[in-house]
């Protein structure tokens, strides 16, 4: 929404902190991760300690979430609305997700695949829960889902290429579909970026996002893109592009849940008074 006046967009939200992002963040790279082990799991390695550590991640940020909340066992209540709250549907797939996971160890490593499927509904579920509060432009900007979405995405392919060599070797192809996704991220970064301007959205949030910019485009895609070229002579650079890869995604989510969430108020461009007109004035609150 187009507003010349910058002071309804003063404060930044206080509600969600460190804990909210670590949510965003444990539950991008562990779904990533999971949807990467298991799809390309038939070129050639075991995906199940991959799969359990991105299981782990997810679990390490639903934990951060319920260490935000005052009274800890009111996250139950997130059960009750389903039809109409994303972060309902999310904690709704959680414990399928995990289900499946432990079912995927324990039974049929057939099993995986529908794990893969609910790792991907998992960030979906994510990506929408910004999109849906209204309040705080940044988030609510319809580029914001698939900002988050291919960050996802890229950070657990970065965890992949960091952990593969633990577990199996270095494998090429995963380098290359990591070269694939920095490549996605970087447009929907730019295409993010370029919609909230197009939106009018708070010059101060834009300013975070500005400032974070040249290191998130350097440290985040050209300096991971160039250790991937590297890689073929020196397979060990190929973990560090994953470091920064990870590292990264997790800075700008970072960013963008706890600088760049400017609250949006309302505005009155003049106070109504009965029987007159009155001169043109300007009152916001949050």
């Amino acid at each position: 929404m187009k507003n010349s006046n910058s002071s309804i967009y003063s404060k930044v939200q206080r509600n969600w902190d460190w804990r909210a992002a670590g949510n965003f963040i444990g539950g991008g790279v562990g779904s990533g991760l999971i949807f990467w082990s298991i799809l390309l799991s038939p070129l050639g390695y075991d995906s199940l300690w991959l799969m359990l550590a991105g299981l782990a991640l997810v679990g390490t940020g639903l934990f951060c979430v319920w260490l935000e909340i005052g009274r800890p066992w009111r996250a139950l209540n997130v059960f009750k609305h389903v039809s109409t709250s994303w972060m309902s549907r999310e904690a709704i797939v959680a414990p399928p997700l995990f289900a499946a996971g432990a079912a995927c160890w324990l039974f049929e490593p057939l099993l995986a695949w529908p794990t893969a499927l609910l790792a991907l509904l998992f960030l979906y579920s994510q990506s929408r829960i910004l999109l849906a509060d209204k309040g705080i432009p940044a988030w609510r900007h319809p580029r914001c889902p698939q900002l988050v979405i291919t960050t996802g995405l890229t950070e657990g392919c970065g965890l992949l290429i960091l952990a593969l060599p633990l577990i199996d070797t270095h494998q090429p192809w995963s380098w290359a579909l990591m070269l694939i996704l920095l490549g996605l991220r970087v447009l929907a970064w730019q295409h993010y970026r370029a919609g909230l301007e197009q939106a009018s959205a708070p010059p101060a949030c834009q300013k975070k996002f500005t400032a974070i910019n040249p290191q998130f485009l350097w440290l985040g895609h050209i300096a991971p893109a160039v250790l991937l070229g590297f890689a073929f002579v020196q397979a060990e650079a190929a973990m560090l592009a994953g470091i920064l890869a990870i590292g990264s995604g997790a800075w700008m989510k970072y960013t963008l849940i706890c600088k760049a969430s400017f609250i949006q108020g309302y505005s009155m461009q003049h106070i109504p008074v009965r029987g007159q007109r009155a001169p043109q004035r300007s009152v916001s609150a949050h």
